[in-house]
């Protein structure tokens, strides 16, 4: 089946604004075309929100507590209550959030899933067979028990202070041997576990909030992506990530959006959050929200850009909202100020 889109559309690996006909067949990118004339719409590649929690999704309106209160294993807030939470109550979360997420213009996530291997099933659940987006699942264990790895992508750790440090070296450790990815918190709190997360090699790292320049040098050498929470990390006093030290040492850096229960799933969101408080260039910041996630979940063949041979994982956004009426710049005014109620329709 063939299908038509027209716009302006977000194109290529550097987001190009470019006003023009794409031909989709089959899911599949096929042509992309530049036209003249007037367009009312922007099409632009699907978000890749590279860092949740969705199991918080049963708690959405948490108390102000201190980092540790809140998120800290084995006793922090979120912890105790997914412990009383039943398998049915946090499937209908998380389907809750995987839609909001999906109407949201997000194509692809990657999920730190606790609970062990019902936590990862209890995901899988609340996924179904066909849900519309794609997941990368990074479990973690309970009690020792790593059966969770031959249903999922890997392991997702909190920080190295969290646990003794010859365990965590020995999940890292066994997660490889699977062949699976390992990725864990660093630096969110402050700078003490940079070190020890950096010797257990991980595939990427999450926050960085609080890396000084040596950090970000070893960082960079070892050439380990990192994703950056900065909403979350605002609301939890943790403070901001140096995001620009980051690119400028030459570090993958990509944006998720972190725990629920501090912050919706809507990339939006975290992309104006990132660009008013950052300040870098539009295109960059749009590039942490799409394609440097995807090159992180290694899924940047298939999506995170518009480009002949992609899948089609678009979002078409109209120029004649009350919010968007006027624009000049489509780049900047998508990373800026465009919304979810700005959408007119996903591919």
């Amino acid at each position: 089946m063939e299908q038509t889109l027209k716009g302006t559309i977000i194109y290529g690996d550097e987001f190009e604004p470019v006003d023009g006909y794409i031909t989709i067949e089959d899911g599949i990118i096929k042509t992309v075309e530049e036209c003249t004339g007037k367009t009312d719409t922007i099409i632009a590649p699907c978000f890749v929100n590279a860092h949740t929690h969705i199991g918080d999704s049963v708690i959405k309106d948490p108390p102000f507590l201190p980092l540790a209160e809140l998120v800290q294993p084995p006793h922090g807030l979120k912890h105790r209550i997914l412990k009383e939470t039943s398998h049915d109550d946090l499937v209908r979360s998380m389907k809750a959030s995987i839609a909001d997420m999906i109407h949201t213009g997000t194509c692809a996530f990657s999920d730190f899933r606790e609970g062990g291997l019902g936590g990862v099933r209890a995901l899988k659940s609340a996924l179904g067979s066909d849900s519309g987006i794609e997941a990368r699942i990074l479990g973690r264990p309970v009690n020792g028990d790593m059966s969770y790895l031959d249903s999922c992508e890997g392991t997702g750790l909190s920080s190295t202070n969290d646990m003794d440090i010859d365990i965590v070296k020995g999940i890292a450790r066994k997660t490889k041997e699977k062949g699976k990815k390992f990725a864990i918190h660093a630096g969110e709190r402050d700078s003490s576990d940079i070190s020890a997360a950096l010797e257990l090699l991980p595939d990427f790292l999450i926050h960085l909030t609080n890396a000084g320049k040596k950090d970000i040098k070893a960082v960079a050498e070892a050439n380990i992506p990192v994703v950056v929470c900065l909403r979350s990390n605002f609301m939890t006093g943790s403070g901001l990530p140096p995001v620009k030290k980051m690119l400028d040492g030459g570090i993958l850096v990509a944006a998720g959006t972190d725990n629920v229960m501090l912050n919706s799933v809507n990339m939006f969101s975290e992309m104006e959050f990132l660009a008013k408080t950052c300040r870098f260039e539009d295109r960059q910041v749009f590039k942490l929200c799409t394609l440097n996630g995807a090159k992180l979940l290694g899924i940047d063949r298939e999506s995170g850009s518009i480009k002949t041979g992609k899948k089609a994982r678009l979002m078409i956004l109209t120029k004649n909202s009350n919010n968007m009426q006027g624009i000049k710049n489509p780049l900047s005014s998508l990373v800026r100020r465009a919304r979810p109620d700005d959408i007119i329709g996903i591919v």
